[in-house]
Parts: C-alpha cells; structure tokens; sequence
C-alpha cells in the first residue's frame, strides 16, 4: 500500500511516505509495545526481566532503564521512550518504569481523541496546560517541606525505592547503608551549583520572617546562613565482591578501595602513619615503571663494544633515578595503570613499599580526589629534567591488603581529602551483584535528591490519584476544547495505580475507586479530619489504601515533577509527527 505514494506525490523519493492517522497509529502501538514490555515490572511486588544477548550473555534486572537500554529498538517513535527512560535516569535516577507508561498511556489516549476529531494541536495545548496545573497542583497541596530532614524520611524514601528490587527483603540494611554512604560524601555547594540547582523545587520561609530587624539590611545575613550542601554521587565508589551474603555488604566511610593487589609478596602488607613518619602518603601514577628502553627508530652507532654495557646500564640508572625521586618524595605506597617490571620491583620491596600495577584509571582518579593528590602522567617539568612534585602525593591514615572473596584488595582508611567512601558488595554471583548495584545506584540518587530539595511526598499512587481527581474538577472550569484533552491526562495518569494493583494480583478497578474517592473527599471538603486524606496511597502487600505518609512510603517531589514532566513532552514530541519518509539504503553495485 506505501509503494505507489512517493509517485501520487509528485516526489520522486527513493523510499516510502506515511502520513496522516497511519503513521500515529504506528508510532502509538510502538510506544504501547515498549511500555507493556516493562509494565509488569512496577511496584514493590513486580516481575524480573531476562534479557539474553546475542552471545548469550544473561541479564536479570527489574531496572526499567536498563531493560530498555538493552532492547535493540528499531521503531523512531519507539526509541524516543528509550531515550526517555535514560533521561528519567541520569536526571533523578528512579522512577524510569513509571515514566515510559505514562508517556505511553498519554499517546494511546492522544491518538483516540484524535480518531474522535479532535485536532493534535488542540491535545497538545491541552497537555501542557494540564501540566502546568498538575505541576502547580503538587507544590501547593502535596508536598510535604521538610526543614530538617531527618535520618528516617531519608531511609523512608532509600526503602520505598528499593522495594521493587532484588534487595527489598533487606530494605532495612541496605536503605541505612544508602543513607550513610550519600551522607558521608556531603561538601559544601558552590555558587554555581546553587544558581543551577532548580530553585523553583524548593523555597525557604521559614529562615526570612526570623531574619527581619527593623533594618532592611538585616536580610542578608539570614541569606548567608543558609549553606547549600551537594552530595556528588561520582565521590561514591561501589566494589563487586563475590562471596558470603548481600547482608555482610559494608560502607567504607572516608575510606577507599581498590581492586589491586601488591605487584610482590617481599612488599609489606599494610602501611600505618605514625607520628614520626606522619600520614601515609600515596603516588598515583599513569605510566610505565619499567626498564627504560630507546624510541622506536632511534639507531646508537657504537665503535666500543664495551659502550653496549655502558649504554644497558645508564638505561637501567634512568628507572632507578624515577623511582628513588619518588621514594624521597616521601611516597610509601605506589599504584600505578601501567605495569612495573622486576627491576623496578626490587627497589620498591628494598625500601618497604606496597606497589599495585594495572589499576583502573578511573579509580584512581577517585583515590586522587579523595585523598587530596594528582595523577601523574609524566615527571618531565619544563626544563626538561625529571623530578616528582610532592604535592602529587595523596595522603591517609593507612593503606591495608584485605581479603575478600577469591581475591586481594588494597583498602586506603582515613582519606584525607575531599568526601569520597566505598562500598563494598557482596553477593553470591554476577547477575545478583550487578542487580544489587543497580537498586542501590536508584536509591542513592533518591537519598540525594531528597538531601539537595528538601521535599517529600507520599508514594503508592498516592500523588497520581491526587491529581487525577484535581485534573478533572479543574477541566470543568475550561469553556474551551482542551477540556477533553485535559480530562484524558486526568484518566491517563490512573495507569499507575492500576499497574501497580495489577502487578499485586488484587482488584485494581475497587482498589483506585476507594483511592479516587478517597482523595475527592479530601479535596472537596475544607476540614482537617479529612485534610489527611491527601496522603492516601495503596497499600499493595494487604491489598487496602492506606496513609502512605504515615507508613513511610514517601519519594522525593522532585522526582514526581520530573517524570510528569517528562513523559508530557515525550507524548507531544510523537503527537506532533503526522508525516514519517523512510528512505531505502542504497544498493551497492556487486
């Protein structure tokens, strides 16, 4: 049928031409086909995906980015939710499930309104104004400030996150050790930071009234107080280890750890600062410790075959003079990504020194920040001689060669300085391991989030019921044609509390009608006995709704905003196209 268009065109296109209701209906059951692939996922109670590649590499995950991510998805339309799942990701860190089905459930309700008439414009128009109120709807009514947040909101929130992974039945451990571990990262925010933070998410009333004198002036000082945290996630090192349980994972808080082992067995198994010695002082190379050799394409023309010995041992002095530079430095540990050669090694065990060879450049760049040294690339200085810069040297209380699982790692305690910590996983193999990854990488970003805005509000469908029900009271004051459109945001934003009843095995039509009547109570009447309605949620283990806000299942309301945000444009971006051409690849003349 698409064959003879390009000719009924009048183009002479190499390819073919869709346009109109055909290509909607495609690009809608596209995005449909991806979202129910990672539909069942949702919800503290929902399904692992396996995904098996074309090596035969197995991956079992219930991270709806990562699903994505390993899907080859061919369809455009199909691969802009992909790319949203990524966004949702990098931008929050949780929530890319519920994300992808809001944006599907937007284009599916889209593209019926318009079969029924409507035009996309007037759809379009209508979402963002519904996103505008709904957006509005949660800063006034939903979210909780929290001034002072403290320890329990946070592992509140770490829990509610992880309740869908592999670790949800080890919430309780693994929600402190995300608390604590994003918490020991903590450094003061600077100026840049706080202008690019979203100042919008998060306002401060409480500090100005207390800060009013009889002076204007008086303002300012308050505005100082007020110090702005950041808490980067990149400080965060998290190590794989195989072996023992998930629960025997550790926090190794202002410490470090490295997957590398001593380069020698003469070499000392830990270094410990002392008061005459001082702290432990670490070189952090990217080079080879190795036996100095000519340049490639460099010839030596000797006449006395005695030079050749001359020239073999002024080669080996080269290597010895670099290491004894670093030794005076006063380095007692060297790591190095490149190798180290027996020759070096000698020199290194003679003065009692841990070496590593082989390390991962990127660790090392974390040890540099966290203990305050530079990662040396070469010892040239600018008048061509070689020396080693002590301030290159990064510092600690102790460097140790632990045990752990089948291997040896180099633990560095009492960095000295910027925040950095470990964690160390332990799992009984690959696929748990990664997995446990994952869920903790979606938690800690969830601790961060919440740490940097301050604000909370309930889970469990809670938020989305809340404006379902506010979306359609406000669609009946519009005289115009977006109503509909609006009065399908309203419907389509009940996709999450119907999945998540869904994936729990219990009756999602009674369960969002309690929670639909529940929030419409709250709304409508101005007391405070039903005020606390708001916070209703589903309570998805008894199959009841519940206070949310009260049992602690609570998210970050950046998140929330986020997502919605999201997921309208990705819907707009597919609403738009009306006309898709797709060129044939060329033919290669054999």
């Amino acid at each position: 049928m698409a064959a003879p268009q390009p000719a009924s065109t009048g183009l002479f296109l190499n390819g073919q031409r869709e346009t109109g209701q055909d290509v909607r209906i495609g690009n809608v059951t596209a995005a449909v086909a991806v979202a129910n692939i990672v539909k069942t996922s949702l919800g503290p109670v929902g399904l692992d995906k396996m995904l098996v590649d074309d090596i035969g590499d197995v991956l079992i995950t219930n991270d709806g980015a990562t699903i994505l991510q390993q899907l080859e998805v061919e369809h455009p339309a199909a691969r802009v939710l992909v790319d949203l799942a990524q966004l949702q990701d990098s931008e929050v860190g949780d929530g890319t499930t519920s994300v992808v089905i809001i944006a599907a459930e937007l284009l599916r309700r889209g593209n019926e309104l318009v079969k029924n008439g409507l035009h996309p414009t007037t759809i379009i128009s209508g979402y963002r104004t519904a996103l505008k109120a709904a957006v509005s709807h949660i800063k006034k009514g939903l979210v909780l400030k929290v001034s002072e947040l403290n320890d329990e909101h946070l592992i509140n929130a770490a829990k509610t996150s992880m309740s869908s992974k592999i670790i949800g039945k080890e919430s309780d451990f693994f929600a402190k050790l995300a608390v604590e571990a994003v918490k020991s990262v903590k450094m003061k925010a600077t100026t840049a930071d706080v202008a690019g933070s979203s100042a919008g998410e998060r306002s401060t009333p409480a500090v100005a009234p207390a800060a009013t004198a009889e002076n204007g002036g008086a303002d300012v000082p308050a505005k100082k107080e007020k110090i702005r945290h950041k808490y980067p996630l990149s400080a965060l090192h998290v190590l794989k280890a195989h072996g023992k349980s998930s629960l025997e994972s550790s926090l190794l808080a202002g410490g470090f750890a490295i997957n590398a082992m001593r380069a020698a067995q003469g070499m000392p198994t830990a270094v410990e600062s002392s008061p005459e010695a001082g702290p432990v002082k670490i070189a952090m190379l990217d080079m080879n410790l190795q036996r100095h050799r000519m340049a490639m394409g460099v010839q030596v023309i000797v006449k006395d075959p005695a030079e050749i010995e001359n020239i073999k041992k002024r080669e080996m002095d080269i290597t010895k003079e670099r290491i004894r530079k670093i030794i005076d430095a006063g380095a007692r540990v060297v790591l190095t990504t490149k190798g180290v050669d027996d020759l070096c090694m000698k020199y290194f065990v003679e003065a009692g020194i841990i070496c590593a060879r082989r390390c991962n450049k990127d660790d090392l760049k974390r040890l540099a920040k966290a203990t305050g040294g530079k990662v040396v690339v070469t010892m040239a200085d600018m008048d061509g001689n070689e020396t080693f810069d002590t301030d290159c040297l990064g510092t600690c209380d102790a460097v140790r060669e632990e045990r752990i699982g089948d291997g040896e790692m180099l633990y560095a305690y009492g960095c000295q300085g910027g925040g950095a910590s470990t964690v160390v996983l332990r799992g009984a193999n690959e696929y748990m391991l990664d997995e446990m990854d994952r869920a903790l990488h979606d938690s800690l970003c969830v601790v961060k989030r919440m740490l940097e805005s301050n604000t909370l509000v309930p889970g469990g469908g809670a938020v989305e019921a809340a404006l379902s029900v506010h979306l359609e009271e406000y669609s009946t004051t519009l005289d115009s044609r977006e109503q509909l459109a609006i009065q399908e945001y309203a419907d389509a934003l009940l996709v999450i509390p119907k999945t998540l009843a869904v994936n729990a095995a219990k009756d999602s039509s009674e369960l969002v009608a309690k929670l639909r009547a529940a929030h419409a109570k709250s709304q409508k009447s101005g007391d405070s006995e039903n005020e606390l309605l708001k916070n209703t949620g589903l309570d998805l283990i008894e199959g009841v709704i519940r206070d949310n806000l009260t049992a602690g299942v609570v998210e970050p309301a950046i998140s929330k905003i986020k997502s919605l945000r999201f997921a309208t444009e990705a819907a707009i971006t597919i609403l738009r196209i009306d006309d898709r051409i797709t060129l044939t690849p060329e033919q290669k003349q054999q």
